[in-house]
């Protein structure tokens, strides 16, 4: 084939699968068949690493056409088609496969032999959601030494396969090759002839001529069956690799046009702190290792030209690719323009022009409480950190007194701080980067106080007049202020009922928020304007029990 040679593991595999065939053939015995799991196993491995070898060669062809769309485009449609007409494919034999072992194991539904049969069954290593990856747990099937309800599946009723499954798939696989022979360059097909052969000739044990569906699947055992079908998508995998490297290799570099050349300029980040450097890469968009450019950059022009290139600095370039890097020094956003300068097939110096530009800032910090400029003890206060110009998981603070953590989002931050911190300051400090490559941002500090205290309300009332009867039902209860923008709350151990009764105080100790009976006959039998004063309250909250002030209300 085009473009690849087989490997060493592939060559035994292969080696391996037309012993085993050849065994199947003069019936020997289970145990013997039983190294087809063997031969399985090896193709599957061999299968997610061709998945691999694919899935790198589109992601070098889509740079390429990243770089250079005029040229590459054409040659990437039709590699996109060839990974479309595959991935199809290898999802058509991923479903006869689960559809033999669902009709030889006689079980109700495609997710049973998901979950009991297969190691693996998720997508695609490479990321095709229409392509899963399937490892069959094959030894544990009961039925892998068996083969009249697979040949029935395959074969159906006739002496040539035409009435069975095989007969389709075989239809499919002539279709697929016809499709992705005509992806190839006319003059090259004939490398690709031989892949997914279907048209033999094949031979039975007797050494008769037998078709394509006999051969391959009459009163095959299971095992024989999935073993075969890996091998199948083994060969689509191997010619899709091969129709890619041929269509890759057909865009060569010294059949361009310098005039559809752009230069590409790529910075690690346009964001640079003072003392630090700007790096980028320079690529040029032509497809030959040999070239060793000349590039010219001149910081803080807009362009290139004859009367300014003597001024511009000179870059060495290395096989078609520059390192820059320039000194970040003032504040502010710099500017640079380029050029390169490359030789033709024909030796004529050809010129390409580039322009960037990047920010330069002083090391800053961002960090702000979401809700106030003071962390509180016993609660989780949200607080946002950034960096401008870092990306967030780069971004690594600490805290000198409690404890920093990712909120649920992961997005921010919560600060917890304990009760030792009260009248103290806490500072968050913040570095940025990734490990010796870590610069330090600075720190801002926060004051630590105590969680206000609640005020206590009966019948939403704080203080001032109370109708009699909503008196007799209300319970005590504490409430944040307005202005405190926690969600917090707080429960009434007990207070003091205290008021006055002819002429003496009446008095009446409680547990919890609710009145007693005792209470409530005073306050049947109280006049209207009789004050009453609920004190001595005892709440408990998030950090511990706290005294609230004294209710005083009148009955209206």
């Amino acid at each position: 084939m085009a473009g690849y040679k087989e490997t060493p593991r592939q060559k035994m595999i292969g080696m391996m699968y037309l012993v085993l065939t050849a065994l199947l053939a003069l019936n020997v015995s289970v145990e013997i068949l039983n190294a087809f799991l063997v031969v399985n196993t090896s193709i599957e491995t061999t299968n997610k690493t061709f998945a691999g070898k694919i899935d790198w060669t589109l992601s070098k062809f889509k740079q390429q056409f990243a770089m250079n769309a005029a040229k590459v485009g054409p040659f990437w449609e039709k590699a996109q088609k060839a990974s479309k007409y595959s991935d199809d494919m290898v999802k058509y034999l991923n479903s006869i496969k689960l559809q033999t072992i669902i009709r030889s194991e006689k079980v109700d539904s495609v997710n049973a032999v998901k979950e009991h049969y297969f190691v693996e069954y998720r997508p695609h290593p490479n990321g095709k959601d229409s392509i899963p990856s399937m490892t069959l747990l094959l030894r544990s099937v009961s039925t892998k030494d068996k083969y009249d309800e697979t040949t029935h599946y395959f074969i159906g009723d006739s002496q040539d396969g035409s009435a069975g499954k095989s007969r389709e798939l075989k239809n499919k696989i002539i279709q697929y090759k016809k499709d992705m022979l005509a992806l190839v360059d006319p003059r090259a097909v004939d490398n690709f002839k031989a892949s997914l052969d279907v048209d033999g000739p094949f031979y039975d044990a007797s050494g008769a001529k037998q078709p394509w569906e006999m051969h391959n699947f009459y009163h095959t055992i299971l095992a024989a069956d999935v073993t075969i079908l890996n091998k199948i998508i083994n060969e689509i995998q191997s010619l899709e690799f091969d129709v890619l490297n041929h269509l890759f290799a057909s865009v060569k570099a010294d059949d361009f046009t310098f005039d559809a050349i752009t230069a590409r300029v790529v910075p690690q980040t346009r964001y640079v702190f003072q003392g630090e450097d700007y790096e980028a890469e320079v690529f040029v968009a032509a497809y030959d290792t040999k070239t060793a450019p000349e590039v010219y950059i001149l910081e803080g022009a807009d362009t290139i030209t004859d009367a300014n290139i003597k001024a511009a600095k000179a870059i060495e370039g290395v096989n078609g690719l520059v390192n820059l890097k320039i000194p970040a020094g003032s504040e502010g956003i710099k500017k640079y323009a380029g050029v390169i300068m490359i030789k033709d097939p024909a030796g004529n110096t050809n010129r390409h022009y580039f322009k960037d530009e990047y920010v330069v800032a002083k090391p800053s910090l961002t960090v702000s409480a979401t809700k106030m400029n003071v962390f509180y003890i016993g609660v989780d206060n949200p607080v946002s950190i950034s960096v401008p110009g870092v990306p967030t998981e780069k971004v690594k603070p600490s805290i000198s007194i409690g404890t920093l953590k990712r909120d649920g989002s992961g997005k921010d931050w919560i600060v917890n701080v304990p009760k030792e911190g009260q009248g103290r300051k806490t500072t968050i400090n913040v570095s940025a980067g990734d490990g010796a490559k870590s610069k330090s941002m600075g720190g801002v500090e926060f004051r630590v106080k105590q969680v206000p205290n609640p005020i206590a309300y009966v019948g939403n009332v704080a203080e001032g007049q109370i109708a009699r009867d909503i008196l007799m039902v209300s319970p005590i209860i504490p409430r944040m202020p307005a202005d405190f923008d926690f969600e917090l709350s707080f429960t009434i151990n007990s207070f003091n009922f205290v008021s006055t009764q002819s002429g003496d105080l009446f008095t009446e100790p409680i547990k919890g928020n609710q009145f007693n009976e005792r209470v409530k006959k005073f306050i049947r039998t109280a006049k209207s304007g009789q004050k009453i004063w609920i004190e001595e309250i005892s709440a408990k909250g998030p950090d511990g029990n706290r005294k609230l002030s004294t209710v005083s209300i009148q009955i209206r």
